[in-house]
């Protein structure tokens, strides 16, 4: 890829992800109360049971929203940062859990080399362009400690790219999924397909764990 067009692919990913962002701010607090009640506990689980080291851990929450689940990993004793782009998400998540949360874009992540022991994307890397997603994923492996966890947790697809509800969303398969994590440094411990209990096609959610490898170079991204 040239340089130009590597330029105006990222700055059309810069567009999709300020109007996808822009529509969260908008419905911030209606979607707060209407996930209040969600149940990823089977996530969550997933996340602490695969990292191999002695708790409490220190965990991001990337894309965490109104900060439903920070409460959860914080009761839980663990230690919690949330991550999301929108500025009304990060404002909730802070007055309601009292946890550090940044304020960041995915396509412009700010994160400390090897700080955290896992990283919980739930229902949130599935907004990222198909043409950032290498970027992103490869300063996700570079913020995780070495032998870290990341859990993904994306509705599933073909492979399609683009406008949902006013949103921008890419719906991997798992082969295309595996090869792009794979890819960024990560190996696979397992995945699960959710929820539980129901035919196949009643089970949209793709959930993949991961352990960033010990040898990935610190220049990757």
């Amino acid at each position: 890829m040239s340089d130009l067009t590597r330029n105006q692919s990222a700055k059309l990913a810069q567009e999709v992800s300020a109007i996808t962002i822009a529509n969260y701010d908008r419905m911030a607090v209606a979607y707060s109360n209407g996930t209040a009640n969600h149940d990823v506990s089977q996530n969550i689980t997933a996340l602490l049971e695969a990292i191999d080291v002695d708790g409490p851990n220190v965990i991001l929450d990337l894309g965490c929203g109104p900060g439903r689940d920070l409460c959860r990993f914080k009761a839980l004793g663990h230690e919690v940062v949330g991550l999301d782009g929108s500025s009304e998400f990060v404002r909730i998540a802070r007055t309601k859990t009292d946890c550090e949360v940044l304020h960041q874009d995915f396509l412009k992540l700010d994160l400390p080399f090897a700080r955290f022991d896992g990283i919980f994307a739930n229902a949130s890397l599935f907004h990222v362009p198909i043409s950032q997603l290498a970027q992103v994923l490869g300063n996700l492996a570079a913020t995780l400690k070495p032998g870290g966890v990341l859990l993904c947790s994306n509705p599933r697809g073909n492979n399609e790219e683009g406008w949902v509800d006013g949103r921008y969303g890419c719906f991997h398969d798992l082969e295309t999924w595996r090869n792009y994590v794979t890819d960024a440094g990560f190996r696979e411990l397992y995945h699960y397909y959710r929820p539980t209990g129901r035919p196949r096609a009643e089970q949209p959610w793709l959930v993949t764990v991961w352990r960033r490898i010990s040898d990935i170079s610190t220049n990757l991204y």
